[in-house]
C-alpha cells in the first residue's frame, strides 16, 4: 500500500473532492483525520471508512478560524501521534463571486478565508508537527484559472487560488530542507457538487465549457486525487514546488 500508517489530515473531508480522497487514501493504507465543518457529513465520511475496513477519525473544524483549526490538528496528533500529510482541500466558490467591479467586500473576504487563510492556518499548526520528524508533505489545492484570465470572471476565487500558489512556493523552499516538502496541484473543471451546483444548471453553458475542453470531458474527483495520492507517498520525495496542472488540457487551448 503506497500510504502504509501515514496519517494525512484533509480538510473538508467530509464531501465532494476530499470525500473521495480520504476514501483512496485509507484503501491505500492511510490513517484519516477527517477535517469538515459539516458535522453530519464529516461523522459519514468516518464512518465508510472504517466499514471498508480503513482508519478514520472525524474532528469537526472551520478551517478558516485559528481556534478551530488549532484544536482540530491538536486533537488529530493527540490520536494518531503524528502527522505525515496535510491535504488542504477546503474551499469555496460562490455565485456572488464576479468581477471585481461588482463582487461585494464580504464575498471576496469571505473566499479569501477559506481559500487562503485556511492554508495559512492548518500550516502553522501542522508543520511543526512535521519538523519534529523530520518528514511530510503538503499538498494545496489551487486551480488551473490561477494560470490564466477567464471572460467569465470570478476575480475572488481566482486571486486566492494564485495566492495559494504563491504560498506553496514559499513553504516549499522554507522547509524542504528540514524533510518537509509542498506542492500545489491546479484542477480544471471538476465534476463535483461545488461546480455542478450552479455553474453547469445552464446545458448551453456547460456545452461551451465542453467545446474548449481537449478531453472531451469533465473532470473527475478521481482524477485529482490520483495525483494528490502520489504527492503524498514516497515517491514524490523529490517533487516540492510544484504546480501540477490536471485540467485535461484545458489550459493548453487557445481558441
Amino acid at each position: 500500500m503506497r500510504l502504509q500508517d501515514k496519517v494525512c489530515v484533509i480538510t473538508g473531508a467530509g464531501g465532494g473532492m476530499g470525500r473521495k480522497a480520504a476514501e483512496r487514501f485509507a484503501r491505500e493504507g492511510g490513517r484519516i483525520a477527517i477535517l469538515e465543518r459539516n458535522e453530519s457529513a464529516g461523522v459519514q465520511a468516518e464512518a465508510v471508512i472504517r466499514s471498508q475496513g480503513g482508519e478514520a477519525k472525524f474532528f469537526a473544524c472551520d478551517a478558516s478560524s485559528e481556534d478551530s483549526v488549532q484544536a482540530a490538528v491538536a486533537g488529530a496528533y493527540q490520536h494518531f501521534g503524528r502527522i505525515d500529510v496535510l491535504y488542504n482541500n477546503a474551499g469555496i466558490m460562490p455565485e456572488a463571486d464576479h468581477s471585481v467591479l461588482d463582487t461585494s467586500v464580504e464575498t471576496w473576504d469571505m473566499v479569501m478565508a477559506v481559500n487562503v487563510r485556511s492554508i495559512f492556518l492548518m500550516s502553522k499548526y501542522v508543520v511543526p508537527h512535521m519538523l519534529e520528524q523530520s518528514a511530510g508533505s503538503i499538498i494545496n489545492i489551487a486551480s488551473f484559472v490561477a494560470l490564466m484570465g477567464c471572460s467569465v470572471p470570478q476575480d475572488a476565487y481566482t486571486a486566492s487560488k494564485g495566492a495559494v500558489i504563491s504560498l506553496t512556493k514559499s513553504l516549499a523552499i522554507q522547509f524542504r530542507p528540514r524533510g518537509v516538502r509542498s506542492n500545489a496541484i491546479c484542477p480544471g473543471p471538476i465534476e463535483t457538487p461545488l461546480m455542478t451546483e450552479w455553474l453547469l444548471k445552464d446545458e448551453a453553458a456547460k456545452q461551451v465549457r465542453l467545446s474548449r475542453q481537449p478531453s472531451g470531458r469533465f473532470g473527475r474527483p478521481e482524477d485529482i486525487v490520483n495525483c494528490a495520492l502520489y504527492l503524498a507517498s514516497d515517491e514524490s520525495d523529490w517533487t516540492n514546488g510544484a504546480v501540477i496542472v490536471v485540467d485535461g488540457g484545458i489550459t493548453s487551448n487557445y481558441f
